[in-house]
């Protein structure tokens, strides 16, 4: 029984492109948007986290060397290192909190550009 719908259409709203050669990539690695694009990643993502190594060495480091000053009462049964212990995963959900909108803002738009002038050019 034959149909009457047309043979699909090469390039059509359901197919996908054929993927960028290797020189494309290289060619776009050596873009200045692509390294635009590092260096904005970059200068966040590396001082923030050797800002959150030391934080946490520092925490690490009081413990053991510290005692006193980490059994210290800060109200209750509430104590220094306990405090620290919470603010470690308090820096962690805003650091996490942080990138996301640092890349939503600076690094997406920039990288959904270097994808599409790709898929373009393929």
């Amino acid at each position: 029984m034959a149909t009457d719908a047309p043979p699909p259409s090469k390039g059509g709203p359901g197919t996908r492109p054929a993927p960028p050669s290797t020189a494309q990539f290289v060619a776009e690695q050596e873009s200045p948007e692509f390294a635009e694009l590092r260096r904005a990643h970059r200068s966040f993502a590396f001082p923030l986290t050797v800002a959150f190594i030391a934080w946490y060495l520092l925490y690490v480091l009081l413990s053991n060397y510290a005692g006193g000053f980490m059994g210290t009462k800060v109200f209750g049964n509430i104590n220094v290192a306990l405090v620290l212990g919470l603010a470690q995963f308090l820096t962690t959900f805003l650091i996490a909190w942080w990138y996301s909108r640092h890349a939503a803002t600076k690094l997406d738009p920039r990288a959904e550009a270097i994808k599409s002038r790709m898929e373009d050019g393929a």
